[in-house]
């Protein structure tokens, strides 16, 4: 079997109503040394000499934290052609617009600057390359026959995901605090959804799209035109246990949205750097993390420009961390092994043309997934074993949950029809997708139970809980999903720490009760 070679994590969407459909859709998922000193003069004056026609691009500086940028480098970001669109100066990272193409190498040369570069490749704003499939409408009798036992939402008896991480028991114990909220940092969450509303928090929630958040009221949804992408994760996660719909894993906690892709799709590190630092400043205990970083699927760091997005937001989920935010993130639905000696990338950069590069996956990484401290998730389906499509890698995944594959790999139990996700969808329905974004809200459900648990426990110990509490899952050997006599990927290591389920499959349960 070979691995998809789609640009972003992939789900499968079944809109749920007066009538379902299937559609699969691809979505985004995903220390600088100083640069040599120099004075403000050396840098070029390109201020007013930019044509009308120079692409504008936009950029993060790196430069010490804790301090406000200088009237220095104010000065040379301005004669380089640069307008500074908003700083996060706790973590020393800039956002700056500019259409002078040697904007990032002008200003690395600038004394107090460590790094420098474009966060994108096409101009301001990216033209889309998602690619939606065609819906395959079903039909309202395959709702209609569900039967819920009681205590359950209408919808539950086809949620197998979630006595897969015992989150059904768990719910007979507490549903989780309301003192708890879990972001979703991802397209856009409908907080008008029935499933939804109950359970979101305002406060919390922002659009970063620009890299500098916007509070406006509903500025976090999606419009029609965007991916549904936020909503079934956030209802994942804290879908109200109310009698309508689906139950989330923490159907007791909040959750809010952090809007951070634009309408065309593309999560860009100006937004995502934003979207960090919204929930480290406005008290949130989770967030959830569906994506990649585009345009580039890897940043190696032996790039100047893609070395900076890679600082940049190392920064920024380091200082949520301190805060005491936990950062979860999907792996990747490439089938890559993560730890291996090198990996073919054919998808970068996704917003101009890609072409194919061979990367090393110590010096190029997956962002945010793969950055220090982020809990980095794999998917399961419904047989417990990893799905045909998770990116793997010993040392790298640290835990696994269900995130679905396709019936005919992984066939669910009865009541369970699909081997799929079910979650809400924007405009009061919901859905199936699948992939490592739908596992990942699952770990971020069970931190959340973590914390109502044990609300005094900093980020640090409730990732140790929640590796300590995982269920032992000892490597599928061999793994051939698809029956067709080949090896489709090759797991290592012991039952609690291995390349396919890190330290094993999330438990709901143990969160909390232990």
């Amino acid at each position: 079997m070979t691995a998809p070679t789609t640009r972003s994590r992939r789900v499968i969407a079944i809109p749920l109503g007066m009538a379902m459909a299937t559609a699969l859709a691809f979505l985004p998922n995903v220390s600088a040394s100083a640069a040599p000193a120099a004075d403000t003069a050396n840098v070029t004056d390109v201020a007013g000499k930019i044509s009308a026609e120079a692409t504008p691009l936009s950029y993060v500086v790196n430069v010490r934290a804790g301090h406000g940028p200088s009237s220095q480098i104010k000065k040379a970001i301005a004669k380089a052609g640069g307008t500074i669109v908003t700083s996060y100066d706790r973590i020393g990272v800039i956002v700056v617009h500019s259409s002078n193409p040697d904007f990032a190498k002008s200003v690395r040369k600038v004394h107090g600057v460590q790094s420098a570069g474009s966060t994108r490749t096409a101009p301001l704003p990216a033209q889309s390359t998602t690619d939606v499939g065609t819906p395959k409408v079903l039909t309202s009798e395959d709702v209609a026959d569900v039967e819920a036992a009681a205590g359950q939402d209408p919808l539950e008896p086809l949620q197998w995901d979630l006595p897969a991480i015992k989150a059904d028991k768990a719910h007979e114990k507490t549903l989780g605090s309301r003192k708890v909220t879990v972001a979703v940092i991802d397209t856009g969450v409908d907080d008008t959804h029935p499933d939804i509303a109950p359970n979101f928090d305002r406060k919390a929630s922002a659009n970063c799209v620009s890299g500098k958040a916007d509070t406006t009221d509903g500025a976090w949804r999606p419009s029609a035109a965007e991916s549904p992408h936020g909503t079934h994760v956030a209802g994942e996660i804290a879908a109200a246990k109310n009698g309508v719909g689906v139950t989330g894993v923490a159907p007791g906690v909040k959750v809010s949205g952090i809007k951070v892709s634009t309408t065309e799709g593309f999560f860009y590190t100006e937004a995502v750097v934003c979207g960090f630092m919204w929930a480290a400043e406005h008290g949130v205990d989770v967030t959830n993390n569906s994506y990649y970083t585009d345009p580039w699927y890897f940043n190696c760091k032996n790039d100047p420009d893609q070395k900076a997005l890679v600082e940049a937001l190392g920064r920024a989920t380091k200082y949520a961390e301190k805060k005491g935010t936990v950062n979860v993130a999907a792996a990747g639905n490439e089938n890559y092994d993560l730890a291996a000696d090198e990996i073919t990338d054919p998808t970068s950069p996704n917003d101009t043309t890609p072409s194919e590069r061979v990367i090393d996956p110590s010096e190029c990484l997956d962002i945010p997934t793969q950055l220090p401290g982020v809990v980095t998730v794999a998917s399961t389906g419904a047989k417990g074993i990893k799905s045909s499509f998770s990116n793997h890698g010993l040392g790298v995944i640290d835990i696994a949950a269900p995130g679905g594959d396709s019936t005919r790999f992984q066939t669910p139990a009865p009541p369970a029809t699909s081997g799929l996700i079910l979650g809400p969808l924007p405009g009061g329905s919901w859905g199936y997708m699948a992939g490592t974004s739908m596992a990942s809200p699952h770990v971020a459900g069970v931190a959340a139970l973590i914390k109502s648990t044990h609300p005094h426990a900093s980020a640090a110990l409730v990732k140790a809980l929640l590796y300590a509490e995982a269920d032992d899952t000892p490597c599928t050997d061999p793994y051939d999903i698809d029956g067709d006599g080949k090896v489709d990927a090759v797991c290592e290591g012991p039952k609690n720490r291995n390349s396919f389920y890190g330290r094993g499959t999330a438990d709901a349960l143990d969160a909390v009760t232990k």
